[in-house]
């Protein structure tokens, strides 16, 4: 084996004469890594790790070479560049001030370990060495020195490059393609033979595309004379396939036996759409933008729709407090939420401290999200001025990201503005690609030629709403902590007979039929009764027929209806409509929601107001007494704050109903109830705790709990367990109208106690029934291995990959062309986990499929297509770094999962990398059910499909076992002599958290 100077890897350098250490070296002293060639160290350079430390991401002790100083911490080090002192001393040097930080070779205590990148206490440096961790960096150093070395030509012996056959069509490489590799000699008197060429999968026992055609074993090396080996690729998949070729030659005159070995490279797809769609830059990392404060903000102008509700009640500032400002902002994420849990939260939470844990938790996530809001920053801005207006573009807009309101703000300067003096702009418009700001009369020098530094500001808002109904003094266990003696027994029937469903397919539903006799008699003041409806089962269905009959039976009933999304509120109130007038539903829009985005159909149950002095108007909210009137108010859960704000008292609505409460956050769902309720108030929540819950930015807020509904709450409590609670507080949902039951069986039986039954219009769900293209013709699902490559470009952490949209593509056309099934474009859907990846399928179908959908798993949620197309995206060409939490990123979600295989209805079809995929035991035992029922399409599983998943989830595990097994295999055959097997393991340069770069691919909720 290669042994690398322990001097060199602990200090950097090494002064002994007689160390017989590897030193042809090039160390980085930003990170303490070493590399063991110019091709390694360049592509050090260029990666994510040291570009992180370039942008002072992470916690570390920095120096700087400038002056001197030893600084700790990302934010001193970032204020250190700024100081007048720091830049004094760079233009006295003649250096540019923005430099990048050094890490001190040495701390009092301390010895810098460059293998694992820390400052190891003098104490613990003897043992240091010794430690896994260590000595699976060390020996994953020393396979990639290992491998460096056999790709060197050596003895005098000269071989061609590696052997890529670059992007071929799958026609091209069905029939295959030859290659030649040479090999030659350069020293006249050496006498070298040819032993043995064999390829790496050999040795591993996998199957290849590559074999070799003329293997030249025995043969001679004359001088100047080359030598052929003949190289075949061939294989009917699509994808990224590679091998290597090793070559054993012994130099018979000084009798040493050597290897050198290449790389075997090839791509199967379509040299067009790798033109199309290729990166249009490297990655960078986008370095931090807001180092400079903003100390001076000259006020902007708010649009008059600010003023249009006649709010009586003010919101509160709820600022976030200093110290918990200072904890989120100097600590790193571990020692914060340390901290947090220590310091700030309650030991128990009960009622009464109730409302300061969740105020904590909305205070945190905010944080987290004007940090996210940075990246959306403009640099370079230009403004387009029309009258009193100033026109913005904002790149991401159309796709909102960000999401921006009218009356959202932005802050603007000047470049060469006084440092800190900021404009704040307030939007007052928003168009596909722009919004129109409005400024202080202050603000001047406008000129089209003029640029500016733009920052997008967090609209507080929906926050304060939120902290305004925590505020509130109602805090009921009955509501925030029900216990089974809340579950009030059921009231003697309305009236005589059974009830007559409105929708007549209700009466033929039981557990459907049951909910809407539960809600119907359910006493006043009885404990949050849930509807958990799996997927397609019809819960929104049920909740609307619900409030139908408490308004038939009971006509004093007065309903407050929410939901998270104005398309979830739009949907409750459209079914609603059917047979309530305009004097008796009123659909609340919050004053910024664009008229366009309302359907037609609704409009008669809004109430829009003129802006005074201006020729347009904006929704608002008639006068009390008239809003009083309606039986029925539908909004979203935010804008049900408007209701208690303009004066409407406590208790004036019987019933409060949340659709889709899985997906609202607690203090979200609260806005309604901890305002409206009093303790005759009947609360009516319907959704699925097992699909997506809300989003939520913040990884401290997510594992504090923010993350976990209201309904999520509670059906984890014993009032609501299925058996004692069902009728009385609960109703699950069983009949699912959506699925085949081929695609409704893997899902059924992980998250649903297999009690879901299938019972959809077969016309519809078995319409690909005995398809030519599926691979089982009675299972409609299809899995397509395919080994791609996630890229990434530009500034932009979210991954892409080219073969798997190509292959979305290709099932796209099959589906367009298809005479045995017809299947329209709206018909099909496509969801893939990351924005990217969205981008670049939405550019591969632009002009040709324009009406295919095409979104995150959040987009589609509550959404159903005929066929649903799931593209996963990751996937690793290097076994040995994979990691789980960062290789899989939140694809290895299994309410992510759930979702996005319960969208269709007759065909699924999923395009990914297996070989990543099975890491996960979820997605591994998925793959195992479409193998072993003949819905498998492209290279074949490396594992035995029959064999029990194992729960616990070490599959990566096995990935980094068998790839130490190819390392030491490789460095046997290397050095010609069994040696000590390597003790190795990941180097993982992404071991910083990955929350930031995740949230990316988060969409903006747009809260009113």
């Amino acid at each position: 084996m290669i042994i690398i100077c322990p001097q060199l890897k602990a200090h950097g350098a090494c002064t002994d004469p007689q160390c017989k250490g590897y030193h042809d070296v090039h160390l980085c002293k930003l990170c303490g890594i070493f590399c063991t060639s110019t091709k390694c160290y360049e592509a050090h350079l260029a990666s994510k790790k040291h570009h992180r430390k370039l942008a002072g991401h992470d916690g570390s002790q920095y120096q700087c070479t400038i002056c001197g100083t030893p600084i700790s911490g990302r934010k001193s080090w970032d204020q250190h560049l700024q100081g007048k002192r720091h830049r004094r001393k760079a233009e006295k040097k003649g250096v540019l001030p923005e430099i990048a930080p050094a890490i001190p070779e040495a701390f009092p205590g301390k010895v810098f370990c460059g293998i694992c990148d820390k400052q190891i206490p003098e104490g613990l440096w003897p043992s240091h060495p010794r430690s896994l961790e260590h000595r699976r960096k060390e020996g994953y150093t020393a396979f990639k020195a290992a491998l460096e070395e056999a790709e060197k030509d050596k003895h005098g012996i000269v071989l061609s490059e590696g052997l890529d056959f670059g992007i071929m069509e799958n026609a091209d490489a069905a029939r295959g393609a030859l290659r030649t590799l040479t090999i030659e000699s350069t020293v006249p008197s050496s006498r070298v033979t040819i032993k043995t060429v064999s390829l790496s999968s050999s040795f591993m026992g996998r199957q290849s595309p590559f074999a070799i055609t003329t293997t030249a074993e025995g043969a001679v090396l004359a001088y100047r004379r080359p030598t052929a080996i003949g190289i075949q690729f061939s294989t009917p998949h699509s994808g990224r396939m590679d091998d290597r070729l090793e070559i054993i030659f012994e130099d018979t005159a000084l009798r040493v036996t050597f290897v050198i070995a290449r790389p075997l490279r090839a791509i199967v797809g379509s040299q067009a759409d790798y033109e199309l769609l290729k990166p249009i830059a490297p990655f960078q990392p986008r370095r931090q933008t807001r180092t400079q404060p903003e100390t001076q903000v000259v006020s902007g102008v708010p649009p008059t729709s600010n003023n249009i509700i006649p709010y009586t009640i003010k919101l509160p500032k709820a600022q976030i407090p200093a110290p918990l400002l200072a904890a989120l902002s100097e600590m790193s994420s571990g020692k914060a939420l340390d901290h947090i849990r220590r310091v700030f939260l309650p030991k128990v939470i009960n009622s009464s401290t109730y409302s300061r844990y969740f105020k904590t938790l909305l205070w945190i996530e905010e944080h987290r999200m004007e940090h996210d809001l940075e990246r959306y920053d403009i640099p370079d801005a230009q403004l387009e001025r029309h009258g009193v207006y100033y026109h913005l573009p904002v790149p991401g807009l159309a796709e909102k990201r960000p999401s921006v309101l009218i009356g959202d703000r932005f802050l603007v300067q000047k470049h060469g503005a006084v440092e800190g003096h900021w404009y704040e702009g307030h939007v007052h418009f928003v168009r596909q690609a722009s919004v129109g700001l409005r400024f202080d009369k202050s603000f001047r020098g406008w000129s089209q030629q003029q640029r500016y530094t733009v920052r997008f500001k967090l609209n507080r808002i929906p926050m304060r709403r939120q902290h305004q109904a925590l505020d509130t003094a109602f805090t009921s266990d009955k509501f925030l902590f029900p216990r089974k003696a809340h579950i009030l027994p059921l009231a003697p029937r309305p009236g005589v007979g059974p009830i007559r469903p409105f929708n007549a397919l209700i009466a033929t539903n039981p557990p459907q039929l049951q909910a809407v006799t539960s809600i119907l008699l359910q006493q006043p003041g009885s404990a949050p009764f849930a509807i958990f409806g799996p997927p397609g089962t019809g819960k929104t269905i049920t909740m609307v027929e619900a409030m139908k009959q408490l308004l038939k039976h009971k006509p004093n009933t007065r309903i407050l209806a929410t939901a998270p999304s104005n398309s979830a509120a739009d949907i409750i109130a459209s079914r609603l409509a059917s047979t309530l007038g305009a004097d008796e539903l009123f659909r609340l829009y919050a004053p910024s929601r664009p008229f366009d985005l309302v359907p037609d159909e609704l409009q008669p149950y809004t109430y829009k107001k003129r802006l005074e002095g201006e020729d347009k108007s904006c929704f608002s909210v008639p006068p009390i007494p008239t809003l009083k009137g309606f039986k029925v108010i539908v909004c979203t859960c935010v804008s049900a704050s408007i209701t208690y704000g303009i004066g409407i008292p406590r208790g004036h609505f019987t019933h409060i109903f949340v659709d889709e409460a899985g997906q609202a956050t607690e203090p979200e769902v609260m806005i309604g109830i901890k305002t409206m309720s009093d303790k005759t108030t009947n609360i009516v929540l319907a959704g699925d705790p097992k699909q997506l819950g809300p989003i939520v930015r913040s990884n401290i807020a997510r594992q504090l709990g923010l993350e976990k509904s209201y309904l999520e709450r509670l059906m984890s409590m014993d009032a609501y367990e299925a058996q004692s609670g069902h009728g009385l507080s609960v109703v699950k949902l069983v009949k699912n109208f959506r699925s085949h039951p081929a695609i409704l069986k893997f899902p059924n039986e992980r998250f649903y106690a297999n009690d879901l039954e299938s019972c959809g219009n077969k016309n519809i769900i078995r319409a690909f029934e005995g398809w030519k293209k599926l691979p089982s013709k009675k299972f409609p699902i299809i899995f397509h291995s395919i080994s791609g490559k996630d890229n990434r470009e530009a500034s932009s952490p979210s991954f892409f990959n080219i073969d798997e949209v190509t292959q979305v593509r290709k099932y796209i056309q099959l589906l367009r062309d298809d005479r045995q099934v017809r299947v329209a474009h709206n018909e099909i859907g496509v969801i893939a986990p990351y924005h990217a990846q969205c981008v670049k399928i939405r550019k591969m179908l632009s002009g040709v499929a324009d009406e295919v959908k095409v979104g995150s798993v959040e987009e589609f949620q509550g959404q159903e297509r005929r066929v649903i197309i799931i593209s996963t995206v990751r996937s690793s060409r290097d076994f040995v770094e994979f990691d789980l939490k960062h290789t899989l990123g939140f694809v290895a979600n299994p309410r992510r999962f759930n979702v996005a295989v319960t969208r269709a209805q007759a065909l699924l079809i999923v395009v990914g990398d297996p070989n990543v995929l099975s890491l996960d035991p979820l997605w591994r035992s998925f793959l195992n059910y479409v193998h072993l029922n003949g819905g498998w399409a492209g290279p074949g599983p490396t594992w035995d499909t029959t064999e029990t998943v194992d729960e616990s989830g070490e599959y990566d595990q096995h990935i980094r076992a068998a790839a130490m097994t190819d390392m030491n295999l490789l460095a046997r055959r290397i050095e010609g002599v069994v040696s000590e097997s390597v003790q190795t393991g990941t180097a993982n340069e992404d071991d910083d958290d990955d929350d930031h770069d995740a949230n990316f691919d988060k969409p903006w909720r747009e809260l009113e």
